[in-house]
């Protein structure tokens, strides 16, 4: 018979906890240094932990504690500790406790509510880990809460995303639960009673409905994002008020209609709706956006010809508008006052004329798509000035001399992919010697 040679984790727990209580008071408090043993003793995996929180020494000195003058305890910062087990809810004792990072390990079970809603915490990141089931619903009787900073994304949360519980955080100003299963619609319950909001991430979830209107009471707003959903309809006239966002990601979502008036959003660095429904056209206003640096609408239903004063947006470093049905002529538009472009992608769509030789200004081009288009002629030589360039694709755009485009492209010396197929028809491939060194 073999017999096992582990105690039940109930008397293990238990004897901790009376050796702990019986020995000699340090300077921090019985209750702080019971609340983490706690802790500590609800982990299956504490990697190393125990030979620093010893038993008779002070709290304070913990790894990973900080504490206030007064002794108490202000900060549990573990994260990139390789932790597992779960989370205790007797952490919410310590009455001090300002700031929670549990982040990056693989901690599971259910987050305790009491540290949600603690009378004392304002950042709380356990973020990419295991943990599951649902975030509880707090009444809107409940005492207001100080919380500022919430970061429960990429874990294994589901059920329905609460909407009440943000009208007892005054405080808030981050909520980030990307990478889960939540459920339900988009509150805009915060946006009435945090009047320091700035950034919501809903990304990766299953959330459905409509982007409601009334985000634009959120005027603090920097980054909204809710990419990877089942949202639908158009985006709300009022969002585009939100004259201090920065971030704006809808991308993979049913959204439709048009784009709208976004000269409003002065400030906005990120423009990302590809994977949508979308149609129209790219507005001129877009120039007005003099702080872009990204756009994404590929994968739309969008048209027209780009507009011109798209140049005007000079910081831009990415230009995705693939598949889609723009068209027209590409020589209008100056790319050569775009310097920091380093992805250009055009791929699927109806633009006609030649690859206008502005393109070839960008010397920190990095990507290059044109695949899939109505263009025509011969490749320039001056894409040699791309000297970065380690991507190109111009599959199907009825490319002519195979002997030249192979010589100019000897001088691209970073490239490592090259997409050329279903050009040069009925051409004859040049020998080795001719384009030796490509």
């Amino acid at each position: 018979m073999k017999y096992s040679n582990r105690f039940p984790k109930t008397f293990f727990v238990s004897l901790v906890l009376l050796l702990f209580l019986a020995s000699p008071t340090s300077s921090c408090t019985e209750q702080e240094s019971n609340s983490l043993f706690h802790f500590l003793v609800g982990l299956s995996q504490d990697n190393g932990l125990t030979k620093s929180w010893q038993n008779g020494t002070d709290c304070c000195t913990w790894e990973g504690i900080r504490c206030s003058s007064e002794q108490m305890v202000t900060d549990v910062f573990l994260a990139s500790r390789s932790l597992q087990g779960s989370i205790s809810p007797f952490l919410s004792n310590l009455t001090g406790l300002l700031r929670i990072n549990l982040s990056y390990n693989s901690l599971s079970g259910v987050l305790p509510m009491e540290l949600v809603s603690s009378s004392s915490l304002i950042v709380l990141d356990v973020s990419f880990n295991q943990l599951n089931g649902g975030l509880q619903e707090l009444p809107s009787s409940t005492p207001l809460r100080p919380l500022k900073v919430l970061n429960i994304s990429s874990n294994l949360f589901s059920g329905q995303f609460p909407s009440t519980t943000w009208e007892v955080m005054k405080s808030l100003v981050t909520l980030n639960v990307s990478n889960n299963s939540f459920t339900g619609q988009i509150p805009t319950t915060f946006c009435v009673s945090s009047p320091s909001f700035a950034v919501l991430d809903l990304s990766y979830n299953q959330i459905s409905g409509t982007i409601p209107a009334g985000l634009s009471n959120c005027s603090k707003l920097t980054s909204l994002g809710a990419g990877h959903n089942n949202l639908s309809g158009s985006l709300p006239g009022d969002l585009l008020n939100i004259a201090l966002l920065e971030h704006l990601s809808f991308p993979n979502n049913y959204l439709e209609g048009s784009l709208g008036d976004i000269s409003r959003l002065k400030n906005l660095v990120t423009l990302n709706l590809e994977g949508n429904g979308f149609g129209g056209d790219i507005p001129d206003s877009i120039g007005e956006l003099k702080k872009l640096e990204e756009i994404h609408l590929g994968n739309n239903d969008m048209s027209g010809e780009l507009p011109s004063t798209l140049i005007n947006c000079t910081n831009l470093t990415t230009i995705d508008l693939k598949s889609n049905n723009f068209r027209g002529e590409l020589t209008k538009v100056n790319f050569s006052n775009l310097p920091n472009l380093k992805t250009l992608d055009l791929m699927g769509n109806k633009f006609n004329g030649t690859i206008p030789e502005s393109i070839y200004s960008c010397n920190n081009l990095i990507a290059l798509r044109l695949s899939l288009n109505r263009f025509h002629g011969q490749l320039s030589e001056k894409i040699g000035n791309l000297k970065f360039l380690s991507f190109l694709s111009l599959v199907d755009i009825s490319l002519t001399n195979i002997t030249s485009a192979f010589q100019i492209l000897k001088s691209c010396k970073n490239l490592t992919t090259l997409l050329i197929g279903l050009n040069f028809k009925h051409e004859t491939m040049p020998q080795d010697d001719i384009i030796d060194g490509f």
